[in-house]
């Protein structure tokens, strides 16, 4: 029996393109259930050549350079923003006022200012749904530890601990988009502060309300400009020949402390600079009542501490977070301790997206530009203490 679709026009065909066309193509095979199903109309970039083959290698079924008029497409109902954080806005915008459904890759904008106006468009777009990528949300480990915070097993929460490790910059790394305050909108914080931000407002429930205190350093201050075309060419543009040097202008790592709406207070730590961590975005949160602790690095394991049981018993539970009677998402893919990836990660989006977009519940909240503005709000005060050297109350960037 035949389901209804949905037309997804996808902007941006590499790293996130990929990622993101493979939810869109896997999704109506692992979640059948779905009122909905995603149909890959238009995928959309810079380079004719490469956007042919990427299509026929992912099966989007048209191409376009122009993403205007992709946006425009009276055919497409559902745009998808897979570009750096300089093309956000303006995109996003344009899709609300064409009446589309938006999702958007994270963080929402290159600063505050771009993100409420996204959120003033997304609020005047009546009737459109929008979505942001904070995919680890979907990581049934994270998911789980939501729901057992929302459930009270965690109780009055006293600490959060959050940080997200890579350690891929070294100086040998080109000048890459990522590197470019211009493109990007920030380094480390932006990229990956970002997403440990989000899990703890996601599982907590609780907002941040102050960030006391914040330090950002830039390691490498300058690097090698890639020539034009090659692999890791600048994202705006810009060329010059191999060899030549330009400034890094974010920041590869950002700390700081932070007072929470409950009176808890938190710790967040991103860097580009860990030494030995590839890709160890975790979070501790300790509460009366018991812990968790997740790390994406061993990400089908939820670690549960019940400092309700009794004295004699207590400790660290490890919980696979494989079974399909209990754990969410797990129903849709493998048998007890068939472990999932990265990738589900994004394909239990899509899923909860066209859950949405058919009048159905998700597995659990899905962020939108409302949820998403809430971060950067968070990401433009470690900001602003950082480059100030004081406390930044949240109300005064509200």
């Amino acid at each position: 029996m035949s389901r209804p679709t949905t037309n997804v026009c996808l902007i941006g065909h590499k790293f996130m393109g990929r990622t993101h066309s493979n939810a869109y193509l896997k999704v109506n095979k692992f979640f059948p259930e779905l009122g909905l199903v995603p149909r890959m109309h238009t995928i959309v970039g810079r380079n004719e050549a490469e956007l042919k083959h990427f299509a026929e290698e992912w099966g989007w079924a048209k191409t376009s350079t122009d993403w205007r008029k992709a946006i425009g497409d009276p055919e497409v109902a559902v745009v998808d923003i897979g570009t750096p954080n300089n093309m956000h806005r303006e995109m996003a915008i344009a899709a609300l006022e064409a009446g589309k459904h938006v999702a958007c890759e994270k963080p929402l904008a290159q600063n505050l200012a771009e993100a409420k106006q996204m959120l003033e468009a997304a609020r005047k777009a009546r009737g459109c749904k929008t979505f942001v990528w904070y995919n680890y949300r979907r990581v049934p480990a994270v998911a789980l530890a939501h729901q057992l915070a929302r459930a009270g097993k965690i109780g009055r929460v006293y600490h959060i601990r959050a940080y997200y490790l890579q350690d891929w910059a070294g100086p040998s790394v080109p000048l890459i988009w990522r590197f470019s305050k211009e493109v990007s909108g920030s380094g480390a914080h932006g990229d990956l502060g970002a997403h440990v931000i989000d899990m703890a407002r996601f599982i907590t429930g609780d907002e941040f309300v102050e960030v006391s205190g914040a330090i950002s350093e830039t390691f490498v201050k300058e690097r090698e400009i890639p020539s034009q075309g090659s692999g890791g060419g600048i994202a705006s543009g810009a060329a010059s020949a191999k060899g030549t040097m330009g400034k890094v202008t974010v920041d590869d790592a950002t700390l700081f402390l932070a007072r929470m709406k409950s009176g808890a207070i938190a710790s967040v730590e991103s860097t580009r600079f860990a030494t030995g961590y590839q890709n160890r975005n975790g979070l501790e949160i300790h509460g009366d009542k018991g812990a968790i602790r997740f790390d994406f690095e061993d990400m089908n394991r939820l670690h549960f501490y019940d400092a309700t049981a009794e004295r004699k018993v207590q400790g660290w539970t490890q919980i696979m977070v494989t079974h399909g009677g209990d754990h969410p998402y797990a129903a849709n893919w493998w048998p007890d301790a068939h472990v999932l990836g990265y990738e589900h990660s994004f394909i239990n989006q899509v899923a909860d997206m066209m859950s949405v977009l058919s009048g159905q519940p998700p597995v659990v909240p899905l962020p939108d530009f409302e949820d998403a503005y809430k971060t950067q709000l968070v990401l433009e005060a470690a900001t602003m203490s950082a480059e100030q050297r004081r406390p930044v109350p949240i109300a005064e960037l509200e």
